[in-house]
């Protein structure tokens, strides 16, 4: 297995350890441990190995599923390379749309062929009448991300719904990584809920503010779980017992302010943004969720040379090269507000210098 180098992660790694404002976080800003009970008993292995059977029916019936149709993961990256696995084969097919997170379309291509669908700046439109002629016999798997990263583009009910239609004519399944899905006013339908051939994919990490979990799910048709769980004891073989024990709560009784004050905290945030990129001539699609695709300013030729010049100011952004689109650069606005107000000064500051 040859798979590419996750460049949005090598790009991490290099710099993020010494930044002061991390403006390229995808997800909403941390909770606090002490909001929650953090003694789950003993430290065992979680029997069964997928998950709580009580807690999989409970998370099931947000999707209109059962228990054996629900797997926990280790955050929302192993639910998907889950499902890669237990559904593509060297000699299958499967659609990506992109731009997007570089896991959703790399690991299928480490695989069997891919082909891409590209969204259209600077509204990222997806043509659906395009995946339909992207498909083949040996199609087995399309792929989208909505809301979608980097852009913030959020699909529409009918266009998801139509790409569930596709995915059902061509004895195919529609995979949707809906991880920011929650943090929309009106959240649509999951995927799962749509229909046999629908795959959800989530996790606590991005909508409720609990990267540290590591705690997320696939639902979808019994096969593909099951599939994924026997994939799945080749990698982290069981989810976290405290994972699994915190999920519960914040899932549970403090769902809804968890999830409102989230919501509040995205939508200041995203208000303060708009102005900053009106204020400096830049432009974006409108994003839901907290990540905007913005264009790079004058004066600068790509992404990564703007975001290396505001690395210099202590602030770490996203190349839009490593989402495939050299003329932007991504920024997130979840992290907490005094973080942003400060990244967004000195990122003005390089603007400014080159102007």
């Amino acid at each position: 297995m040859e798979i590419a180098p996750f460049e949005l992660e090598r790009w991490f790694d290099e710099y993020e350890h010494d930044a002061e404002v991390m403006l390229a976080e995808s997800g909403i800003r941390s909770l606090p441990a002490e909001r929650f009970d953090t003694d789950p008993g003993e430290l065992g292995y979680v029997i069964p190995t997928d998950g709580d059977p009580d807690f999989r029916a409970e998370v099931g019936e947000r999707y209109g599923r059962g228990a054996e149709e629900v797997c926990f993961t280790c955050g929302t990256q192993e639910a998907n390379y889950l499902v890669f696995r237990s559904l593509l084969d060297a000699g299958d097919h499967a659609v990506v749309v992109t731009p997007t997170y570089q896991a959703l379309s790399a690991v299928p291509e480490s695989i069997c062929e891919v082909s891409r669908v590209e969204l259209s700046p600077p509204d990222w439109e997806l043509d659906v009448d395009s995946v339909a002629e992207a498909i083949r016999p040996e199609t087995e798997l399309l792929v989208l991300n909505n809301p979608n990263n980097p852009t913030g583009k959020y699909h529409s009910e009918e266009t998801v719904r139509a790409l569930c239609d596709l995915a059902a004519e061509n004895d195919a399944y529609l995979l949707c990584d809906e991880v920011y899905r929650l943090l929309a006013e009106d959240p649509l339908p999951p995927v799962a809920s749509m229909g046999e051939h629908g795959i959800s994919t989530t996790s606590l990490t991005k909508a409720y503010g609990l990267a540290g979990l590591r705690f997320g799910w696939i639902a979808g048709p019994e096969e593909v779980v099951e599939g994924a769980v026997g994939w799945k004891d080749y990698t982290t073989i069981s989810p976290s017992v405290f994972g699994q024990h915190v999920a519960r709560q914040a899932m549970g009784e403090q769902e809804d302010e968890v999830l409102a004050e989230n919501r509040e905290l995205a939508r200041e945030h995203h208000d303060r943004v708009a102005g900053w990129i009106d204020e400096y001539g830049l432009s974006w699609h409108d994003p839901v969720g907290v990540n905007g695709f913005v264009t790079v300013p004058e004066g600068f030729d790509s992404g990564r040379e703007f975001c290396r010049a505001v690395v210099e100011e202590g602030v770490v952004l996203a190349p839009g090269e490593f989402f495939g689109f050299e003329g932007y650069f991504r920024i997130g606005f979840g992290l907490p507000t005094e973080a942003l107000e400060e990244g967004l000064e000195r990122v003005g500051r390089v603007i400014e210098h080159r102007r």
